[in-house]
């Protein structure tokens, strides 16, 4: 396996700890939904996430990450998911506002990449995918005619937080690091563009507004490379114990 360059790592890195979190997310979520097809759907997605974040965790330690650490033997701090999915409280639609961005948006960083080595495990990944972010889409939509206010102000939130992941608008294609090595074959800007339209174009018409949306951030003098995000905040101490199964250890030991 080639050596990847180090912003590369990093950049791989922030997807798995995404998709991770939305594991978690999901399974924590799934008996919460308004209907048993909301329920099945989010442990389903579930599934799909953990089963490629062991994919990636594979790629990360051919490229010298500790396996353990990837899946989880780490504190708070050192996780680099996009924050959205710090914590989410609330009800059912402020749930969706919440993952939905950070999963499209970890799903744009992959698609983006530009390995031939990596082509059938993305193809796979994006076939779940599709399946994922078209749920999400009809889903806004319709909490867009039934709960407006709530989309709103939680998009207000979570869109410039799944926009931190993705990267700053000066990464173009002189300035972006994954894309000057080649690893990717669009720079964050152009990423960027495209996510920014998507979301655009999803709630014309609708009664949410996304003026509010602060589509600058991340603002580059404030944003953390290497957990891609622009605020210090961290999942829970609880968040790190359940991903790590310390409880499940603790129950097979007694």
């Amino acid at each position: 396996m080639s050596e990847w360059p180090e912003p590369a790592v990093d950049y791989v890195q922030a997807i798995s700890d995404t998709k991770l979190l939305l594991g978690h997310r999901y399974a924590e979520w799934s008996l919460s939904g308004p209907s048993l097809e909301d329920d099945i759907g989010g442990a389903s997605a579930a599934q799909e996430e953990i089963g490629h974040v062991r994919q990636l965790a594979r790629e990360l330690e051919g490229q010298g990450r500790d396996l353990e650490w990837i899946n989880g033997g780490r504190d708070p701090e050192e996780f680099a998911n996009a924050a959205c999915l710090d914590r989410i409280d609330g009800n059912w639609t402020e749930y969706v506002a919440s993952i939905a961005p950070a999963d499209r948006a970890a799903w744009y960083l992959i698609d983006a990449i530009d390995r031939e080595d990596l082509d059938g495990m993305f193809t796979k990944m994006g076939e779940d995918e599709y399946f994922h972010l078209e749920y999400h889409d009809a889903r806004l939509e319709t909490l867009a005619e039934e709960d407006p206010e709530t989309v709103q102000q939680t998009l207000e939130t979570t869109l410039p937080q799944a926009l931190a992941l993705i990267g700053p608008s000066e990464y173009d294609e002189e300035a972006d690091p994954v894309y000057t090595a080649g690893f990717t074959d669009r720079s964050v800007a152009d990423i960027r563009d495209a996510y920014i339209d998507h979301y655009q174009r999803l709630f014309e018409g609708t009664d949410v507004s996304l003026e509010g949306v602060e589509w600058d951030e991340p603002a580059l003098e404030d944003w953390d490379e290497k957990r891609r995000r622009s605020d210090s905040g961290s999942i829970s101490q609880t968040d790190v114990e359940q991903l790590r199964g310390e409880k499940n250890q603790l129950y097979t030991m007694n």
